[in-house]
């Protein structure tokens, strides 16, 4: 009679009891002896010397008592837990494993439920991902969140929290690790690390690209930017695309909005544009204001968001119409069509301040071009930067920028570059009255494009 399979219990075959005196019956006996060395056959080595031969039934245990233990440590071992799980136990102390990391793309939304535990996903677009009730998935329910083509907002469930925030942004570029407490969600705090290390190692202010047009479709009311970067001290934006803002409207958040900081588009104004950057996410937008200071910008609308540096301006005709212009590296503008700042003008040996169209509120280097009309024939033009104060004109004084009449009653041509003061004027004076036409071909308003 073989061990009983199920539990193990050998039960010797009937007639194997002899008692004294009895003639022992061989059948039984030689069963006997068979089964024996059948179990001894079937029995485990101590020495290792054989295999199992089928699959080793262990007692569930517990995580005091384990079902495989050792003999010096008989805490340390495996246990079945409720549900059919395994477990395993150290000196009676219950170890957890993470699940395997399972890998997914994503191109949209997306709610995170518990079956995610230790997943990576990866976002290829802007999404929104939306976390299950923490309760349910569960303390050390883990996840992590690459954002590799768009921007992820990890929105938890209801009033639930992540870092202590209704929201957590995972900008384009950027991953983070979240941990679920059963109660609120946690990150390892890598991707905050990491942008205030951006931030705080800073230094210096620059310009890359972020060059400003007229847009094609809209020319007069929108202004393009294109894609770059700036900086100004620890202050850090970028963008990877062109931005568009309109000028005849007010500033909300995205391309093809409204950009001004207050108020509404004026003429003959300049209006200033500022890298702007969202606080949550260092997302890049662009707000436009007549302040040519960031201390002046009206931030009303900007809640949220840090001003990181001046990249540009436009100019508003008579119509409140943005001027066509053309803008190259090093901060160089030239208006599509020049504008004519002064028309058969009187001029005279008295210097005195003209305003031309330039950017209101800072110095520029203005490109002009002038004519000059006398009936003195050694006569010529002087046009200077105020900060030089009041010059005369003529050889053996301060000069002139404007050639000598030749022939009375005749023009003489002439153009420079002449820094303006802040009120958008410069000086002129001649060396003997006459009229004079000037003419703006654009202007250097430097803000810190090396290229």
């Amino acid at each position: 009679m073989p061990r009983n399979p199920s539990t193990g219990v050998y039960s010797k075959p009937a007639g194997t009891t002899p008692s004294v005196g009895q003639v022992i019956d061989p059948a039984p006996w030689n069963a006997l002896t068979t089964d024996l060395g059948n179990e001894i056959t079937n029995s485990l080595p101590r020495d290792g010397s054989a295999p199992m031969g089928s699959p080793l039934k262990l007692a569930s245990g517990t995580v005091s008592a384990p079902g495989l233990g050792f003999s010096s440590t008989p805490q340390t071992g495996l246990y079945l837990k409720g549900g059919g799980l395994l477990g395993f136990t150290q000196n009676g102390v219950d170890i957890v494993f993470n699940k395997a990391s399972v890998y997914a793309a994503k191109s949209g939304d997306y709610t995170a439920l518990a079956t995610d535990d230790n997943a990576v996903h990866r976002f290829t677009a802007n999404a929104t991902l939306t976390l299950t009730a923490a309760a349910t998935l569960g303390a050390n329910w883990q996840y992590t969140v690459i954002a590799d083509g768009g921007t992820v907002t990890i929105d938890p469930n209801g009033a639930e929290t992540i870092d202590g925030a209704a929201t957590l942004t995972v900008p384009n570029g950027y991953s983070a690790h979240l941990i679920c407490s059963g109660s609120a969600f946690f990150t390892d705090k890598v991707l905050a690390r990491l942008q205030a290390k951006a931030e705080s190692t800073a230094v210096g202010s620059f310009i890359e690209g972020m060059l400003l047009s007229n847009n094609v479709a809209n020319p007069t009311t929108h202004v393009d930017l294109a894609a770059g970067s700036a900086r100004s001290g620890s202050s850090f934006v970028s963008s990877a695309s062109t931005m568009t803002k309109r000028l005849n409207g007010t500033w909300a958040v995205g391309t093809g909005n409204g950009g001004l900081d207050t108020g509404s588009v004026a003429a003959s104004a300049t209006y200033f544009a500022y890298a702007i950057r969202k606080d949550s996410d260092l997302s890049f937008d662009v707000v436009l204001s007549t302040s040519a200071t960031i201390g002046g910008v009206t931030t009303t609308l900007l809640t949220g968001y840090t001003i990181v540096k001046c990249i540009g301006v436009v100019l508003t005709d008579a119509s409140s119409l943005i001027r066509q212009f053309v803008m190259y590296p090093r901060d160089e503008y030239t208006f599509v069509t020049p504008v004519r700042d002064a028309f058969n003008a009187a001029i005279n040996t008295t210097s005195a301040l003209m305003a031309i169209t330039v950017p209101n509120g800072v110095k520029v280097r203005a490109n002009l071009r002038f004519m000059y009309l006398s009936s003195a024939t050694t006569a010529s033009a002087l046009f200077s930067d105020p900060a030089q104060g009041v010059l005369v004109a003529g050889g053996n004084n301060e000069g002139g920028n404007v050639g000598t009449i030749q022939v009375a009653s005749s023009f003489a041509v002439g153009s420079d570059e002449i820094w303006t003061n802040t009120s958008m004027q410069i000086r002129r004076v001649a060396g003997a009255s006459g009229n004079m036409w000037v003419w703006t071909d654009g202007f250097i308003f430097p803000c810190g494009r090396n290229a």
